[in-house]
């Protein structure tokens, strides 16, 4: 299993939280690649659902990761 941050990004909008056969269906329906779908097939299932894209790759960056003022934006 690997993610990129292209790969993530198709998760960014699934409907958090959500179980690993959520997500499966989420991928399935929105069109993402199938390299995001065999992620998530190899993910454990312990039947929790997952809160964030966090659990599922903890490298996401998210908006802390960018440093840049907004105010200026």
């Amino acid at each position: 299993m690997y993610w990129t941050l292209e790969l993530a990004s198709h998760l960014e909008d699934a409907p958090w939280p959500a179980t690993k056969e959520e997500l499966i269906d989420y991928a399935i329906r929105s069109g993402a690649p199938m390299e995001v779908i065999e992620n998530l097939q190899e993910l454990e299932d312990d039947g929790e659902p997952y809160e964030t894209i966090e659990e599922i790759w903890p490298d996401y960056p998210t908006k802390d990761d960018f440093f840049f003022n907004e105010d200026e934006y």
